[in-house]
């Protein structure tokens, strides 16, 4: 197994040699930990963050509520008076982090622990006793729906329908597996006796009470260190989603994760308000392979194996995780409900990442009916190895995958960076400059100078032809630098959903112990993680917040969910700067994209699988709106059966194309290694029967064609 580091964020040193810490006068060691500790955050926000914020009442009127939810995101302990208590500081979060003596965290810390041991009392009081699932009686799934309890009396109610929900949720997984038992008992001719639902019932309450001890343990384990980087961070959070204070464990975990030292399951999670959701499966990995964890999935508990699963509902994302991952070979069952309500039991055996997946492969597609090859280019990540002198780059496997394909006279390209969550900053400018001449592709800008134009300066052009674009949702980063700027070149039709990700900052680590005296006897006090630089395109247009739009429109299954940038809290809003000068491309595209979105919408319209795509992209807006459950048996078991049979019909979106054969490109890099061969053929072999089935490949593939007939290309470029 080939070891590298997948680089989130790659800046040139240059770049980072501007935020040198010549900024920091060292703080005087006459403060308590968590004085120093505020105080190294107010400075390192104040001279570094991109974000310039006053530090007055309207931040602190935000980190309040940001707070509140954080602490109860689901407003399952804090009740109304506890709230109009904490009301009188919230003007004077602002004074507290500008070191001012201010009792909210300590009072506020007070009255959750209180409430911990509330709930505690009313869960075990409440599981004592069986539930009824004939009455007809519903609970508000979505806290942002529901206001704070206004006494004890109805937050014990909000508890018993809570518990009771969850209770229903595993009582429908003992059901299925009663049938399945007594349907392989019966296959196999074995004895079999059947429970009565009174003990499956029984049994479901004895295993939720377990998993409950197991996450008011946690809850109690974490110590004042955990609480006061849940208050910091709400402060942080005002200046955009990807600041972040880590205490010293955490960004230990922080490094161990990213590092991908771990073995897994390979999905990156993100926790809001409470909820644990999958925003990246990584290719190659365990979920990857085993292919039923998604995006966008919501993650409600984990189970060891053979163990009972342990509720993960506003559990610490650090907790969540260390139930999660685990050593290669062992098996971690996940209950997850998908975007359309689904709750569906996933199990995962936990693997290694098989790099070989991640990387970038190529095949030649031969369209029948015209007699034309086109090529085909799958990235999965901006991926660079600089822990090896000649380690592998994105930018270089792509260029080799290029001269493969030009080897077989392809008529047309494609560059798949669907699902493509950036990386490698340095490799997304040399990967722009295959296909085009020098020129600039990304201005970065910090607080302190002006936009900085980072350029790709080799003149060659390996690929001239005509090229298309795939991106979605869930490209990101240098996904969307690569495909603005071959955009702003007028170099490639850019097809895809309405818009990518929108990630468009850049962050970067402060060890707060470099900021105070070396001979701090406080040591260590963690890590900041800050915005210091924004990304804009070569037209002036920022990346950030709307992301990159295509020229041609495809439906797309999240395009009415909440995913992408813009839907997080605080994100740094849209700006523009002047555009860098840029010679366009000779057969400059965007005089023909509204002809060519116009023939692709007519196609489009008249396909069976993109119809269906649209309608399950209105079915999943639907169902992710209709939050209010009901806790009746029967009723809950028709709507799950309602949803598996909608989700049946949509399971599968693809088409055979008859029209259409794929040859995959073996990679020369890997022969001779028996082991990895054998990999790559698999792995061949499903890719192959992936893109004949993908409409969105096949609507690129007749995109290029039109191409070619509205833009002859007039072969100028350098090659």
């Amino acid at each position: 197994m080939i070891k590298r580091k997948i680089v989130l964020v790659l800046l040139p040193l240059m770049l980072l040699s501007a935020f040198g810490f010549s900024y920091f006068k060292t703080i005087e060691d006459d403060k308590d930990r968590y004085k120093l500790i505020k105080e190294a955050l107010y400075r390192s926000l104040s001279q570094i963050h991109f974000n310039e914020l006053k530090v007055d009442d309207s931040l602190s009127v935000k980190a309040f509520d940001l707070y509140i939810k954080n602490i109860d995101p689901n407003k399952r302990f804090l009740l109304q008076k506890d709230l109009d208590a904490l009301l009188k500081y919230k003007y004077s979060i602002d004074d507290d982090f500008r070191g001012e003596e201010v009792a909210f965290f300590s009072e506020a810390f007070g009255i959750i622990n209180q409430r911990i041991d509330q709930t505690e009392k009313y869960y075990q009081e409440i599981l004592s006793k069986p539930f009824d699932f004939t009455i007809h009686e519903t609970i508000e799934l979505d806290g942002e729906k529901r206001t704070f309890c206004a006494n004890e009396k109805e937050l014990k109610e909000e508890w018993r329908k809570y518990l009771k929900y969850l209770a229903l949720v595993r009582f429908n997984e003992k059901l299925k597996e009663r049938e399945e038992s007594e349907k392989k008992a019966i296959s196999e001719k074995e004895k079999y006796t059947q429970k009565t639902d009174e003990e499956l019932e029984k049994k479901v309450r004895e295993e939720l009470k377990k998993s409950l001890d197991n996450r008011f343990d946690l809850i109690k384990k974490l110590d004042e260190e955990d609480r006061v980087a849940e208050y910091l961070n709400s402060i942080l959070g005002v200046y955009g989603p990807h600041t972040e204070y880590y205490p010293p464990q955490e960004k230990e975990n922080f490094d161990i994760r990213m590092s991908g030292r771990l073995e897994g399951i390979g999905a990156q999670l993100v926790q809001s308000y409470g909820e644990i959701k999958v925003t990246k499966v990584v290719p190659g990995s365990a979920s990857w392979k085993q292919k039923e964890l998604k995006e966008g999935d919501i993650i409600l508990k984990v189970g060891q194996e053979s163990e009972d699963p342990v509720s993960v509902t506003d559990m610490p994302l650090k907790d969540a995780v260390s139930l999660i991952r685990g050593k290669k070979g062992t098996e971690v069952r996940l209950t997850v409900k998908k975007p359309d309500g689904r709750i569906k039991t996933i199990s995962i055996i936990r693997d290694e990442v098989v790099l070989q997946e991640s990387y970038a492969k190529s095949a030649v597609i031969e369209l029948k009916d015209l007699k034309k090859n086109y090529g085909i280019i799958d990235l999965p990540s901006f991926y660079a190895d600089f822990n090896k002198k000649d380690g592998r780059s994105s930018a270089e496997d792509v260029e080799k995958e290029i001269i493969k394909l030009k080897s077989k006279n392809i008529d047309g390209l494609i560059l798949d960076l669907r699902n493509n969550g950036g990386g490698s900053l340095e490799d997304a400018i040399k990967m722009s400059g295959l296909f085009f001449e020098e020129g600039p592709v990304v201005q970065v800008r910090g607080t302190l100078a002006n936009p900085m134009v980072l350029k790709d300066r080799d003149e060659n052009v390996v690929y001239d032809g005509p090229l298309v674009v795939m991106v979605n949702r869930f490209s990101a980063s240098a996904s969307e630098i690569l495909a603005a700027a071959l955009q702003d070149y007028g170099r490639a039709v850019i097809i895809g959903s309405d818009a990518t990700f929108g990630k468009g900052t850049v962050q970067r680590f402060i060890d707060l112990d470099r900021t105070v005296s070396p001979f701090s006897k406080h040591k260590p006090l963690g890590s900041v993680k800050l915005t210091i630089q924004k990304f804009y395109r070569v037209n002036g247009g920022a990346t950030q917040k709307k992301g990159v739009v295509p020229d041609v429109f495809l439906p797309d299954a999240y395009s009415y969910l909440d995913i992408g940038e813009a839907n997080m809290d605080y994100v740094m809003p849209w700006d523009e700067i002047a555009p860098v000068k840029r010679n366009l491309w000779d057969n400059n595209v965007s005089s023909i994209k509204d002809k060519l979105s116009e023939s692709s919408k007519k196609r489009v319209s008249e396909n069976k699988t993109f119809q269906l795509i649209a309608e399950n992209a209105i079915r999943l807006k639907n169902e992710k709106d209709n939050t209010n459950q009901t806790l009746h048996l029967d009723e809950f078991l028709r709507e799950q059966k309602r949803l598996e049979k909608e989700a049946d019909k949509f399971d599968d979106l693809s088409q055979e194309h008859d029209d259409i054969e794929i040859t995959v490109l073996k990679d020369d890099v890997e022969m001779g290694n028996v082991e990895l061969d054998s990999v790559q053929m698999v792995s061949a072999e499903e890719w192959s029967k992936k893109v004949a089935k993908d409409a969105y490949v096949y609507e690129a593939v007749r995109i290029l064609n039109d191409l070619e007939e509205l833009l002859p290309i007039k072969k100028t470029a350098k090659r």
